[in-house]
């Protein structure tokens, strides 16, 4: 007999349609055959499907048997497949009838006893469902929550392979599992950290609140223990809060890593990344023999900070510039490939010199010029390119920590923020970009115009302050966000002159 279940494989954060043909064969020797390019776990599952049935109370049959994987040219990896084939083997050999098969998708993994467990990826699944108009799909209990995210479609949640069965042949009730979208996006839209906590470094704070008013890069240059960590921790709380596809977005990035549990089924904040110095190249952008989202995918609409810069692998580094440019990763195999987005804003922070206090006004450096040369030169020129704001992160006074006068707000912040999107929304809504930060050399030539006074400091500091042609472009585009947070339409000279501040790197301190 042959019977067909529909169930939804994933590949990279897209899911796509998979059925599962299961034919038994009469009078010929025992023997299970799984194809359609299946991977290690998915050959496994056929020892696993047999246990689970014969352990919930069904007979796995004694006979020659094909599971089919359709599309066949597709490879298929992961334990996500039993449950229909278990349902396809008991249909295919006459145990339960259902009729109505075609109008479910099945995912799960199954264990030895038969009850199943949660799956990577529900959210894609649960989307391509809506989108093909499948609508009943059959989860993990544990995968419930995330899958409900998609309204249009009955998310029904099973705990055991009998369940399933019961569900499917109309012996159990399906009840859906619902959640009020709205609320949970309002619930869990609240960060932990706020700028309120952070004393002192009030130009830094500055400096990021313009580099997240126009999306651009920041690195920070500073002795330990001055907070370089903790100002970045608290960046994503002042950017625009999430919008629900944004948050479907890095929603299904999360879910298809695995890094989302039953108690959280929704991603409402930005996410903030912090990979240790020691990350492979794989491990940054994606990879993997069946690529898997890397840390800059995961910070996808949030941000990605990196401490001790020059400690990174040069070449893990180098892999940056792209997704850097372009907003997404694509990662090439030999049969196929796949692309994942990573539009996210980079923080770096780096000690001054080896030893870290080469700009320490309390203690002493005792790097050499030659070794503090070697250190900086270590983060390449091309890299730089695509940071926008330099900023240095001097020792806090203890004046400022004992202090108690008032400290803006994260809130607070973000309301200036705001304004300046607001314009920037303005500004570009008949182009394909939507901060400054993204301009092209003909969008700076048109949107950021100098008068003479501006245009006269600018060539000052070209000249005499050392800035590299390459930072000319830079420092426009981030005057340009000084102006949009002042709410003005044209960029003035203490706009240059703020922004001429922001290149410190360029400057001749460390040359």
């Amino acid at each position: 007999m042959l019977s067909k279940v529909k169930s939804i494989a994933v590949y990279g954060i897209e899911a796509y349609l998979l059925d599962i043909e299961v034919y038994v064969a009469t009078g010929d020797m025992p023997y299970i055959a799984i194809v359609g390019l299946p991977d290690t776990a998915v050959k496994e599952s056929r020892d696993r499907v047999k246990a689970a049935i014969n352990n919930s109370g069904y007979r796995f049959p004694n006979k020659t048997m094909t599971i089919n994987l359709a599309p066949a040219d597709r490879k298929k990896e992961g334990p996500v497949f039993e449950l229909p084939i278990a349902i396809g083997v008991l249909i295919a050999t006459g145990q339960i009838e259902v009729p109505d098969i075609q109008t479910y998708a099945i995912v799960g993994e199954l264990s030895l006893d038969g009850k199943l467990r949660p799956v990577k990826g529900c959210l894609s699944m649960a989307f391509k469902c809506k989108e093909l108009g499948i609508k009943k799909i059959l989860v993990p209990s544990e995968n419930a929550s995330e899958a409900a995210v998609i309204e249009g479609i009955d998310t029904i949640p099973v705990e055991t392979l009998a369940d399933a069965v019961g569900i499917l042949n109309k012996s159990i009730p399906a009840i859906p599992y619902k959640i009020e979208l709205d609320e949970l996006f309002n619930e869990s839209s609240s960060y932990d950290v706020d700028f309120a906590d952070v004393k002192g470094q009030e130009h830094v704070k500055r400096a990021i609140t313009v580099a997240v008013s126009g999306n651009h890069n920041v690195i920070m240059v500073g002795p330990p223990g001055t907070g370089k960590t903790m100002l970045a921790q608290r960046m994503p709380a002042i950017m625009p809060p999430f919008t629900l596809d944004e948050a479907l977005v890095t929603t299904k990035i999360y879910s298809v890593v695995g890094l989302l549990n039953s108690k959280q089924s929704l991603i409402a904040t930005r996410p903030f990344r912090a990979p240790h110095h020691t990350i492979s190249t794989a491990g940054l952008i994606g990879g993997g023999s069946f690529p898997r989202p890397g840390e800059i995918s995961l910070s996808h609409n949030g941000v990605l900070f990196l401490d001790e810069l020059p400690e990174f692998d040069r070449k893990t580094l180098e892999v940056l510039r792209q997704p850097l440019e372009t907003g997404t990763v694509t990662i090439s195999r030999a049969l196929n490939s796949v692309t994942y987005p990573a539009n996210f804003m980079l923080v770096c922070a780096m000690n001054p010199c080896p030893c870290g206090y080469y700009t320490d006004k309390r203690k002493e450096c005792h790097c050499t010029p030659h070794q503090i040369q070697n250190y900086m030169s270590k983060v390449s020129g091309p890299l730089l390119d695509r940071i926008d704001i330099q900023i240095e992160v001097p020792a806090v006074r203890y004046s400022e920590l004992v202090a108690e006068k008032e400290v803006q707000s994260s809130e607070d912040i973000r309301g200036k923020v705001m304004v300046a999107h607001a314009m920037q929304k303005e500004r570009f809504k008949d182009h394909s970009i939507k901060v400054n930060a993204q301009m092209s050399s003909k969008q700076v030539k048109k949107y950021c115009v100098l008068d003479k006074p501006a245009e006269a400091l600018l060539y000052q500091a070209m000249t005499e302050l050392g800035l590299s042609a390459r930072g000319h472009s830079k420092v426009l585009k981030v005057a340009r966000t000084i102006a949009d947070l002042d709410e003005s339409k044209f960029i003035k000279i203490e706009h240059i002159s703020e922004a001429i501040q922001y290149r410190s790197l360029d400057r001749s301190l460390w040359k």
